[in-house]
C-alpha cells in the first residue's frame, strides 16, 4: 500500500482514545463490534458513513490519552485507510503503525468529504479539491512492508514462515 486515495473526515485536536472508542465498549475483543462505536460521541454520523479508503484529518495530539490498543483497531476496522493529523499521541501512533494503519503526520487543509491522495513512499499529500500538496516524511521501506502485511505481527509470521 505505498498510495492510498479516499474521502476526508474532519476532527479537531486532542482526540484522545475515550473520544475515539468509550470505555464502556471495552468489555469485547471483537473488532467489529469496537468499529461499530467508533468516534460516535464526537461524530455520530460517523459509524454509519464511514467507508473502506476513507481517511481521517485531523490537529494537534491525535490519539492521546490512555495507551489502548483498541483505538487504532476500531478506526482500522471502520474502513479507515490512513490518518493524517499535525501531531500524534507517541504510543497510539506505534499501536496504530503495529496493526498496519498508516498515521501520517502532516499539516493539510481539507474539508468533509475532500479526496486525499497520498503517497507513503514519496511522503507526499494532495488534496484534489484545492490542488495543495504537502510534504512529510516519507515511509521507510520497513514500515512499508509491515503496513503492506497488515500489521507487525502479520509482518513477523510472515518472515518466520
Amino acid at each position: 500500500m505505498k498510495s492510498i486515495k479516499g474521502k476526508t473526515w474532519i476532527f479537531g485536536e486532542n482526540i484522545d482514545t475515550d473520544i475515539i472508542i468509550p470505555g464502556r465498549y471495552l468489555r469485547t475483543f471483537n473488532p467489529q463490534d469496537l468499529a461499530d462505536h467508533v468516534l460516535e460521541g464526537e461524530r455520530p454520523e460517523f459509524t454509519k458513513n464511514v467507508k473502506k479508503g476513507d481517511i481521517i484529518v485531523a490537529d494537534e495530539n491525535f490519539g492521546c490519552g490512555s495507551s489502548r490498543e483498541q483505538a487504532p483497531v476500531a478506526i482500522k476496522t471502520a474502513g479507515v485507510d490512513a490518518i493524517v493529523a499535525k501531531s500524534f499521541a507517541r504510543i497510539f501512533y506505534r499501536n496504530a503503525i503495529n496493526i498496519g494503519l498508516p498515521v501520517i503526520k502532516a499539516d493539510i487543509k481539507a474539508n468533509d468529504g475532500d479526496i486525499l491522495n497520498i503517497d507513503l513512499s514519496k511522503g507526499t499529500i494532495i488534496n484534489e479539491n484545492t490542488g495543495q500538496e504537502v510534504t512529510f516524511e516519507p515511509f521507510k521501506d520497513f514500515m512499508l512492508e509491515i503496513i503492506d502485511d497488515g500489521g507487525l505481527v502479520n509482518h513477523y509470521l510472515k518472515d518466520e514462515g
